[in-house]
Parts: C-alpha cells; sequence; structure tokens
C-alpha cells in the first residue's frame, strides 16, 4: 500500500510521516530537502533557480514512486507526492511570474510524460494548516535559507493546496487540520490521527 502526507511547508509533514511509519511499522520516503543543491539559491533568487529547483524534485519524486512500484511486500508512507510538484508550486511559481511560461509549459511536457507511468498513492493525508501555524513551525525548525519565506508565498500555496484538495480525484484522500495540533508532543493529538487512519484504512 502506498500513502502520502501532502501539506504546505511547516505543515508537520516529514514529523507525521516519521512517527507514522514507527507506529505502524511501514517504509518511509522522505522529501529531498538535506544536500539539495538547489533549495537555498532559490531561495535567495527564486526567478534564476525556480525551474531548475522544479525539475530536480520533479525527479526526485518520479524515483520515488518508480521505488514504490517496484516494492510490493512493504507498505510505504511518503512525504509529499509528485501531483504537489506540477499542481501547486509549480503553478504557484508560473502564476507569480517568478518561473517563466516557456519554462512551465517544458516542466508539464516532462511532467505529463512522467504522469502517465506511475500509479496515485492509496490514501492522501492532507495537514491543514493556516499561516501563523506555518511560521510558527517554519521558525521552530530553524532552517536557515526559510528564515526570509514571506507569508504572501505561503499563503498562494496554501490556496493551491485547497484546490488541490477540493478538486483531487486520483483515490481517497482524508483532511487532518493541524492548527491546535501538536502531534509531536501530544499523545492524545497523535492519537487522534491513529484512530482516524485506523477507521479508513482498516475499517476499525
Amino acid at each position: 500500500m502506498h500513502i502520502a502526507i501532502v501539506g504546505n511547508i511547516g505543515a508537520g509533514k516529514t514529523t507525521l510521516t516519521q512517527m507514522l511509519g514507527a507506529h505502524y511499522k511501514w517504509d518511509v520516503m522522505y522529501e529531498a530537502v538535506e544536500g539539495n543543491p538547489y533549495l537555498a539559491d532559490f531561495y535567495e533568487d527564486m526567478e534564476r533557480w525556480a525551474f531548475n529547483l522544479q525539475i530536480y524534485f520533479l525527479n526526485s519524486r518520479f524515483a520515488q514512486v518508480q521505488k514504490i512500484r517496484s516494492t510490493t511486500y512493504a507498505t510505504i508512507i511518503q512525504d509529499r507526492t509528485i501531483y504537489e510538484d506540477a499542481f501547486i508550486f509549480a503553478r504557484n511559481l508560473v502564476e507569480s511570474k517568478i518561473m517563466t511560461e516557456r519554462d512551465y509549459q517544458t516542466y508539464l511536457l516532462l511532467f505529463n510524460s512522467i504522469i502517465n507511468t506511475v500509479s496515485q498513492p492509496d490514501l492522501l493525508i492532507y495537514l491543514k494548516a493556516d499561516i501563523p501555524k506555518l511560521v510558527s513551525q517554519i521558525k521552530k525548525r530553524g532552517r536557515e535559507f526559510e528564515a526570509d519565506m514571506s507569508t504572501d508565498y505561503l499563503q498562494n500555496l496554501n490556496n493551491y493546496y485547497e484546490d488541490f484538495a477540493k478538486n483531487y480525484d486520483h483515490g481517497r484522500m482524508i483532511e487532518i487540520d493541524v492548527n491546535n495540533m501538536d502531534f509531536a508532543s501530544n499523545p492524545e493529538d497523535f492519537k487522534f490521527i491513529t484512530e482516524k487512519l485506523d477507521r479508513e484504512l482498516f475499517y476499525v
């Protein structure tokens, strides 16, 4: 089974991916942030590095999906999906005039070729968070290249996530509002999530 967690920057995807992997003994696939050769440069000069960054993420996500497809013996939980690259981040970049239309069309040609060869996750878990929550979480993790991220950028992404969730038709999705949660520190919050998953996956 393939389960994936989606949500804006700072929503808690990586933490929840790790916790659910440990709880259910699932294999875990993380987003390629550490060691990404473009991410820091992108936040310094978005227009220059937007296309490079999106191609890097697309290739990384494609490699993950290929690995997931070849793994038949285990349940895998994935931190972020290939759909978010195209329908949220690349879309935001071109509509914000950060990525050129020419680069975006080239990106979409590659994305559409890839998406025809992959299967969708069995379940998406959408972590929904408002801007104050996202900003708090981003500050807490203290990545230097995220320090000057604008709230307008985060709000645009949130808008696209809402649109994505509303129109997602590739499989099952559950939505979890994490604004008043601290599932990393509060066992009751984490229990709420696992019980919701148990009902969805195992009909408990």
